[in-house]
């Protein structure tokens, strides 16, 4: 078996399935994409956020990283905006494509993927899984930030088109994982043990559902989603996700001095297709849904390919 094929089956596929299965159930019952959104953004993302960031275990590198995904962001934040001034779009259309290429999908396939590439193949050392406590905990890291920004940035851009300024703050202000962030921080800060506690049984469900959740929602979408071929905007928004994007990460990568684990995961967290809650959010906010929801499916789609290749890529450019 070639290392694509092995990326691809082991790596790719099972991510896919998930994806499919939501696709399989939303034709013959029909689901409320709506329900689900809400099922996202107040229930599994803020118990997945917090338990996340009440477990992990910060340095100094960790703290590296955090300030990559500012940079990154910045960085893709004005390619954005540079784009829409030439493209001519106006204001709902330039933040759903901002939205589409500043915030990838790394708490729904990220986390998925990281977790299955370091748990196999050359990865896996006598039925050992060594490098992948380092990986998550990069990866957590984006995750937080993830949360954070496109629950904040995310929202304002969105809400922004169709919502006034202090509108679109209360919004913002509505959504479960901005307390939930400073609440971890705020129990880490003053040491209070809750894991021993009655919720956090709770929290752990609810955390760990939110990636099948989130895959299937995916599913549900691509199946209600009409797929314009001519479409140029989302081809473009795709073609920076998932190509302009991992060329941005690799050159910020070698500036930071990141190496070995820590560089191939947030190579190939920076890679994945756009955020499923980009179009959460355009739901939430009726901004663009049409758009930001094939750019989701667009991206998601191309990704199986393209990420098997950065996969390999990463191993090569990024050894242990």
């Amino acid at each position: 078996m070639s290392v694509f094929t092995h990326i691809l089956l082991n790596n790719i596929l099972p991510i896919f399935i998930i994806i499919t299965l939501g696709y399989i159930l939303n034709l013959n019952f029909d689901l409320s994409i709506y329900t689900i959104a809400k099922l996202n953004l107040y229930i599994f993302t803020p118990a997945f956020a917090f338990v996340n960031l009440y477990t992990a275990e910060l340095d100094f590198t960790l703290l590296k990283v955090l300030i990559f995904c500012v940079v990154y962001l910045i960085i893709n934040s004005i390619l954005a905006d540079v784009i829409s001034k030439i493209k001519h779009f106006d204001s709902g259309m330039s933040n759903a494509f901002k939205n589409s290429i500043i915030f990838n999908n790394t708490g729904n396939i990220g986390l998925s993927l990281i977790t299955l590439v370091f748990s196999s193949g050359a990865y896996l050392i006598d039925g050992q899984t060594p490098y992948l406590n380092n990986a998550v905990a990069v990866i957590v890291i984006i995750l937080i930030f993830s949360n954070i920004s496109l629950n904040t940035l995310g929202f304002y851009f969105a809400g922004r088109a169709t919502m006034s300024f202090s509108r679109s703050i209360r919004k913002i202000f509505s959504l479960p994982s901005i307390y939930m962030i400073p609440l971890a921080f705020l129990l880490k800060g003053l040491e209070i043990d809750i894991t021993g506690t009655f919720l956090w049984p709770s929290l752990n469900y609810l955390k760990n559902g939110m990636v099948s959740m989130a895959l299937i929602a995916l599913g549900v979408q691509l199946s209600q989603t009409k797929i314009q071929i001519n479409d140029s905007n989302v081809y473009l928004s795709v073609f920076i996700r998932l190509i302009v994007g991992p060329v941005i990460a690799v050159m910020l990568i070698k500036m930071f001095g990141f190496t070995g684990i820590v560089a191939q995961t947030v190579l190939i967290s920076y890679s994945v297709p756009t955020a499923v809650n980009t179009a959460i959010i355009a739901v939430e906010c009726n901004n663009c849904l049409g758009f930001s929801t094939q750019s989701v499916v667009g991206s998601t789609i191309f990704s199986a390919f393209t990420l098997t290749f950065v996969i390999f890529v990463a191993k090569m450019i990024f050894p242990i």
